[in-house]
């Protein structure tokens, strides 16, 4: 096994998984019990209250109480003090299994120590910001170029969003064209132009509230799979002033909530060379994850333009950036000489050294303890674990993972369709049994994306495996028709 092995050790037979979540999303919820789902809100009360008063105190001060939208959890948030490994521990000492990972970044497993004490020499010595340049954002740089060749260049933002947004303006600024296509369900930050197509493919602007209409204008949305609708797209475009770019995850939509075929990546990139547009993989959450070299090198695709996020800082924060062809960086040149195209990005805490440190040493220790395969491998047990509990107790719940990001669908409440004419009054009561799934994991001491997700980290040993799984079955065993 070598440090550039990649986490997946195969690729999910996509129309299968489709189709059970086609049947999941077809039948009736199969929620907890009530008497079951009451006895975990008073877990929450009684063995939470600290949480919960921290939230109504933070709720005076802090819309919703909470900062992040990934702390949003039912019944209230849960407020954490210590992170290390695998592990969670709240304010009022009750400890978690964290397959929510800070969203993802922490391949090693939370607060690893070896990259900890890298960044606290650095902040010993010159603080973590400067305004100026530091040899770790070189040093950064080189380092991904080493793992992911595209990335001739790369410039350090602030987070995943910032990096969105640098990327339609530098392809926009180098093409010459505007229309930006991404792919309907998937996640691109929230700047006004990508708050579109969330969630559900074919919802457009049903989330864009508070964002001028004509930031939109050159937002365009296609299903995820159809590469016939994307060149049709494409090809409409053509007759206009054409395209900029396509926006993919390369896994898929929500982190492969919605996973596509083995070979679409590969299609994409043939499309964007025939019609001149540029190729743009969002990795904010598939860098350093899926591999050393991204799902880029999973796939043997090379996008024009590479997004990072949280993963480029391993879990450290100000965590973001952008990443590809020489020629299409170059116009985010930091003073350019006037008259130039640029495509003006900024930041005063980017690149700081804290962050381009800690994002060193923890690629390098990702590559040193091969700790993506590890993770993947925990994945690969979690997944397959969960599979047959489902079986056991005949529920309709599918499972699937790639590598180390695994999906757990209770309700499907996201792979419900546009075209449904149930699908308003379907929304809000599997929205709401997700919730619920997400909370009574929390009770038996499992943290997850918001009940469907999970990502597992290289400090998910057999034994923390084992004992989620003993978890995820005491939650089994209290649902409807058990």
């Amino acid at each position: 096994m070598t440090a550039t092995a990649h986490a997946i050790s195969r690729w999910p037979d996509v129309p299968v998984i489709m189709q059970q979540l086609r049947e999941l999303v077809s039948q009736p919820m199969r929620p907890l019990r009530r008497d079951k789902m009451k006895a975990v809100l008073d877990h929450f009360d009684t063995r939470c209250a600290g949480s919960k008063a921290l939230n109504e105190e933070a709720k005076t001060c802090i819309p919703g109480g909470v900062q992040h939208n990934l702390a949003f959890n039912y019944p209230f948030p849960l407020a954490m003090t210590r992170a290390d490994g695998p592990y969670l521990w709240d304010v009022d000492g009750n400890r978690y299994i964290d397959f929510l990972q800070a969203g993802g970044p922490t391949v090693l497993g939370s607060n690893y120590l070896p990259v900890q004490e890298k960044v606290i020499d650095l902040i010993r010595e010159c603080g973590p910001v400067t305004g100026l340049f530091h040899e770790y954002e070189m040093k950064l740089a080189k380092l991904i170029h080493r793992h992911m060749p595209a990335v001739e260049l790369f410039r350090m933002l602030g987070s995943g969003t910032e990096g969105v947004m640098a990327a339609i303006r530098a392809a926009r600024c180098f093409t010459g064209k505007e229309k930006v296509i991404k792919v309907g369900g998937a996640y691109h930050g929230w700047s006004d132009q990508m708050v579109y197509g969330l969630h559900i493919p074919g919802t457009g602007s049903f989330e864009a509230h508070g964002i001028p209409k004509g930031c939109l204008v050159a937002t365009q949305e296609v299903h995820p799979n159809d590469i016939e609708a994307l060149e049709t797209l494409l090809t409409e475009n053509q007759k206009q002033d054409g395209t900029a770019a396509v926006i993919v995850e390369p896994l898929g939509p929500e982190s492969a909530t919605r996973p596509v075929l083995s070979d679409y990546n590969r299609q994409v990139r043939e499309l964007c060379d025939h019609f001149g547009a540029l190729l743009i993989f969002d990795e904010v959450v598939t860098g350093f994850r899926v591999g050393l070299g991204g799902a880029q090198g999973y796939f043997d695709v090379r996008p024009d333009l590479t997004i990072f996020g949280k993963c480029v800082a391993g879990g450290y924060p100000a965590a973001g950036g952008l990443g590809g062809r020489r020629d299409v960086m170059a116009t985010l040149a930091a003073g350019l000489e006037s008259g130039k195209p640029r495509a003006y990005v900024g930041g005063t805490l980017a690149a700081n050294p804290l962050s381009c440190a800690a994002g060193y040493y923890a690629i390098k220790a990702i590559e040193e303890t091969e700790a993506h395969v590890k993770a993947g491998k925990a994945g690969d047990r979690l997944s397959q674990g969960l599979a047959r509990l489902i079986e056991a107790y005949n529920l309709p719940y599918v499972v699937f993972n790639i590598g180390s990001i695994c999906h757990l669908q209770t309700s499907g409440v996201m792979l419900l369709e546009v075209t449904d004419p149930n699908i308003f009054t379907e929304i809000g009561p599997r929205k709401q049994m997700m919730e619920e799934m997400g909370a009574a994991f929390s009770a038996e001491g499992i943290i997850t994306l918001a009940g469907s997700r999970l990502y597992t980290s290289m400090a998910d040993t057999d034994d923390v495996i084992d004992d989620a799984l003993a978890a995820f079955e005491r939650v089994f065993k209290q649902v409807e028709g058990v």
